[in-house]
This record gives C-alpha cells, structure tokens and sequence, in this order.
C-alpha cells in the first residue's frame, strides 16, 4: 500500500509540475470549469425565485438543496480530478500498443491505466462546493448531529467509489472494443441523474427510473446518501440508505475488478 501511495504522489507532483509549466492554461481551465458551474448555480437560484422547494413534500428547500448541489461538486471534482484524465487515455492507448507497455510493468493494470494522471483545475469545483456546503448548512433550520459530519466523508468516499467503478468498467469496455469514446459520453449522460434528488423521480415513467438508477446502476446513491446525512435529520429511512451506499461501494469496486480482469484476459495487443 505505501508503495502504491508512493507512486501515486510521484504521478501527482508529475502532473502539478507540468500543469504549473503552462500557469496560463492551468488558470483558463479552472476559470472555464468555474464559469460553467456559475452558470448551473445561477439557473438554480432562478428556479427558486418561483417555488421553495425542489418537488412537492420532499424536504428540499433551498438551503438543504445547495448543499446537495455542494456534495455533487464535491464528489465530482473528486472523480475529474484523479480518475477522468487517465481513463480518457485509454482508448489511445488501446489503439496504438501503449497498453503493452503498462501490462509489462511490475505494478496493477488498474492501478496504472486509472491513477496515472492527476487534473489539478478539477478540485476548483470541489473547493467552490466546500464553500458552498458551509453556506448552505449555516443557513438551514437543521444543524447536522456530530455523527452526521462523521458519516458524511464516508458516504463521499462511497459516492467516489461508485463513480470509479463505472469508470473502470467503460474502461474494461474501450479494451473489448479497441474503440469507445462515445462510452465516456454515456458517462457523462447517467451521471446526470445524480445531479437531483431521487425524491423528483416518482409516477409512471420516473419510478423505474429510480428503481433502476439505485438498484442496478446505483447512480442515484452517489450524492443523495451523503447529501441527505448533511440536510436532513437521520432517520430510519436514512440508515437504510446509508447501508445500502456502504454495499453499493463495495459491490461496485468488486464487480469492476472482475470486469476489468475479464477484459485484460481477453486483450490482444495491437501488433497481433
């Protein structure tokens, strides 16, 4: 595990080097990233300007819906900043024999092909979310109990490990095909699920929906778990979504490995 850890922050300084070699670009891409979540925050104040709540009886008012909106930022820069880089590599690597090179090493595959490069302009969204959830959370009628601020880095740790597991399998999938990049857009497509609260997906066409985003794929337990600790009181209903993010994790990296195993057995490289 040091060793691991070792290599990871020599890959991370590797990339904080070269991302501080061109300052400018560094800041463009941290002011582009900063504008277009700007602009989702803007249309979510407007939206409030003409209701006090997302869905009808749900709980989520303005403040505890920031701090939902907080938690997504957070978990996502998470995910951008040190899985996103290295996975979109892949399909190069694939197509030109780079893998070959990786699989030769004396370190994990997984390890290689998913934490190799570091996005440092991705944590400015999470450092805008961290802000965010402290002004959220000062400005609710709620205050979260100490054990909900204990559960809370937890259950983003799980809503990380589920997004990486997905990742891990599109990637498993670009070594099938030798060619995929659209999969990264899927990726894209059903983490917007997770950008609101379950509670809005109800009736006849948002009830499978819900069922299938947090029991098949649970996308849906990325940021609500967590979200729902901080906003709201804990409750029975929440300890069972609690449990049920703790088993989704878990669930999730195992069966990723396995995929992605699968798929490097079935590898050929390039030249073959």
């Amino acid at each position: 595990m040091n060793r691991y850890l070792s290599i990871f922050l020599t890959f991370a300084r590797a990339c904080l080097v070269r991302d501080m070699t061109f300052r400018a670009n560094f800041l463009l891409e941290c002011v582009t990233s900063l504008g277009w979540m700007s602009m989702n925050l803007a249309f979510y104040v407007l939206i409030f300007t003409f209701t006090s709540e997302i869905g009808k009886n749900t709980g989520w008012s303005k403040e505890p819906f920031f701090a939902f909106v907080a938690t997504g930022l957070i978990i996502n820069s998470i995910v951008q900043a040190l899985f996103m880089p290295s996975a979109e590599e892949l399909t190069e690597m694939v197509r030109t024999g780079g893998l070959d090179a990786v699989l030769v090493q004396p370190l994990d595959a997984q390890f290689m092909l998913s934490m190799h490069r570091v996005d440092f302009s991705s944590f400015a969204n999470g450092l805008v979310g961290v802000g965010l959830l402290g002004w959220a959370v000062s400005r609710m009628d709620y205050q979260p109990s100490p054990v909900a601020w204990l559960l809370y880095p937890l259950l983003i740790l799980c809503g990380v490990a589920i997004l990486y597991s997905l990742i891990i399998m599109l990637a498993a999938a670009t070594i099938l095909l030798g060619r995929n990049q659209s999969l990264y857009d899927f990726w894209f497509y059903l983490t917007n699920f997770s950008r609101y609260p379950a509670e809005i997906y109800s009736g006849p066409w948002g009830g499978p929906i819900r069922m299938l985003c947090t029991f098949v794929i649970p996308i849906l337990l990325v940021v609500n778990v967590p979200a729902r600790v901080i906003a709201m009181p804990l409750s029975g209903e929440s300890w069972g979504l609690i449990a049920a993010a703790l088993i989704a994790a878990a669930a999730s990296l195992l069966i990723s490995r396995l995929v992605f195993q699968a798929a490097l057995a079935k590898y050929r490289s390039a030249s073959s």
